[in-house]
């Protein structure tokens, strides 16, 4: 389950990086969207798979470890940070470096903090549609 999901992931990154290439000296904006976007989508998961559903015990390799596991990148911000290090670039290397780890954490939290207000909201509307409220 997590090669098949991490194909997929693997798939939709490649797609996305060559719908928004990477130009040489800059900012790989769509490297640092695809993390952040794969973080916050784990934050989401998460919250599902362990707070809000009874998940069955493949899910959480397949979507968790195998597709965002696949579509998100270290590899390649790593090495567009020496990239940009070794173009001279070095406040963007940086800002990069930086940047994306608290954009990514950022979206973590976010998107674990939505999920959580959405389900208590759902779950109160269940409650008071079951005269439970």
């Amino acid at each position: 389950m997590i090669s098949l999901g991490g194909g997929l992931g693997a798939l939709a990154r490649y797609g996305f990086g060559e719908c928004w290439p990477v130009r040489q000296g800059q900012v790989p904006w769509s490297t640092l969207a695809v993390n952040v976007m794969g973080c916050f989508a784990i934050g989401i998961l998460m919250v599902l798979v362990t707070e809000v559903w009874v998940a069955h015990r493949l899910l959480r390799p397949f979507l968790g470890i195998g597709v965002l596991g696949g579509f998100t990148t270290f590899s390649t911000y790593a090495l567009e940070v020496r990239r940009l290090l070794e173009s001279g670039a070095v406040a963007k290397a940086l800002g990069y470096l930086g940047g994306s780890v608290v954009a990514s954490l950022g979206a973590v939290a976010l998107a674990m903090g939505m999920t959580r207000w959405i389900a208590g909201l759902a779950r109160r509307q269940r409650q008071r549609h079951d005269g439970r409220g």
